[in-house]
């Protein structure tokens, strides 16, 4: 190491002499030659340029000291911007707590069509042909849903022959003519399915965040989960409580699990320049009433203990966490002290549990039907490319000096007017 620190000190030094040795006559021209062959001779050294790579890491993230070479006045100056700054920022905050009232007015023009999906869901109401006019996606689609049909009235006609062939060794007149009578599309609606089955089942399953969450066991008890739906807090309050409806079920007795959400919208004191609008600052889930022997969060595990003196081996069974969806509802406590540590493993859980709090309640809620199909999840994709492209782009401006002294400039960035 000591040899690679000599090479680099006198790469250094060659460096300097060859920039010296620019404005020297032109009988120095043969030594700063040879210089420069020394130089890159001692570049192609292994030891040299990990030396060098390490100098140069460490200057990373340094200032040139631009700021702190400003005048007296112009940092007075800069001050009174941050005091303007910080007027602009508490602006903004009111600016979100208008939006949260104006999202919670919206909640309530929404809440019918929602309601009217919910009906259609679980087969409450069985939509029109006006409330069906919708084009499909793609004439395969049509032709696909025109066969089933075709194929359907074939086989009920068939059906009504048989049963008018039976009905000449049993049945009177009265029976066969209401078996004639009975409208082909009424006994095709007959034999369909109840609602759209395994509608929020197949959103969760759809959505990758939740998908990961839900183990097979959950599954069937999914299945039994009919609405998902927001409630937005009223003022003073911030933050929004998800409710998940479910069916009368094997496993509980609740008929609605709830996990609600507090938010703040006020810029720190100590960093205010750190507001980036409201964000989850905790959570509450509710406990679930689970039916004798049917809580599948929790799982028995066998032990074996050895006494430590006897030697006699014993085994023992004590109740574990189990992986499940259902955990959801039981996120980790928050402290109210916002200046309590919280350790890194409770950290990383409650920023997972904050953004799928906020998917569900921005994304899949207003537009349940579009994950179904899974046409949100194409758009979810391509916007989620275009933020990979910025986040390399941010990379690249963030290696930039923050300290940046524009006489240093060999060249004038264009500026594009929108």
């Amino acid at each position: 190491m000591a040899d690679s620190t000599e090479k680099m000190a006198l790469v250094e030094d060659d460096h300097e002499d060859m920039s010296s040795g620019e404005e020297e006559d032109g009988d120095n021209q043969v030594a700063t030659t040879d210089k420069h062959a020394l130089t890159s001779s001692l570049l192609k050294d292994p030891a040299v340029l990990a030396a060098l790579q390490g100098k140069l890491g460490s200057m990373v993230g340094q200032t040139s000291g631009y700021i702190q070479s400003l005048p007296p006045q112009v940092k007075r100056r800069l001050k009174s911007l941050k005091k303007l700054q910080l007027e602009t920022t508490k602006i903004e905050s009111d600016f979100y707590k208008e939006v949260q009232e104006l999202e919670g007015k919206y909640q309530a023009l929404y809440q019918p069509l929602f309601d009217k999906r919910t009906q259609i869901v679980k087969g409450v109401h069985e939509p029109t042909d006006a409330e069906c006019d919708f084009p499909s996606d793609s004439e395969d689609e049509e032709a696909e849903l025109s066969s089933e049909v075709k194929d359907k009235k074939a086989t009920i006609e068939d059906e009504k022959k048989d049963q008018v062939t039976e009905a000449k060794d049993g049945y009177n007149a009265l029976n066969i003519m209401q078996i004639l009578s009975k409208p082909i599309a009424t006994m095709i609606q007959e034999e369909d399915v109840k609602g759209i089955p395994n509608f929020w089942l197949t959103i969760f399953k759809n959505v990758e965040m939740l998908a990961e969450m839900v183990q097979d066991y959950d599954e069937p008890i999914l299945e039994k989960l009919e609405d998902v739906t927001v409630k937005i807090h009223e003022k003073p309050a911030m933050g929004f409580t998800i409710n998940f409806h479910f069916q009368e079920n094997d496993y509980f007795t609740n008929g609605v699990l709830t996990k609600e959400y507090e938010m703040k919208c006020e810029p720190l004191e100590d960093d205010p320049f750190s507001f980036e609008g409201p964000e989850i600052i905790k959570c509450k889930g509710c406990s679930i009433d689970w039916k004798k022997g049917k809580n599948i969060t929790v799982k028995t595990v066998k032990k074996k203990q050895k006494h430590k003196n006897k030697g006699n081996v014993r085994t023992i069974t004590k109740q574990v966490k189990a992986d499940s969806f259902f955990n959801f509802f039981g996120p980790p406590e928050v402290p109210d002290d916002p200046k309590a540590e919280v350790d890194e493993e409770t950290q990383a859980l409650l920023t997972a549990d904050f953004e799928i709090g906020h998917y569900i309640n921005e994304r899949i809620i207003p537009r349940a039907v579009l994950y179904f199909t899974g046409e949100a999840l194409e758009e979810d994709s391509e916007y989620d490319e275009e933020e990979s492209d910025q986040d390399d782009d941010d990379e690249e401006d963030s290696d930039a000096d923050p300290d940046f002294d524009p006489k240093d400039a060999k060249e004038t960035p264009e500026c594009h007017q929108q």
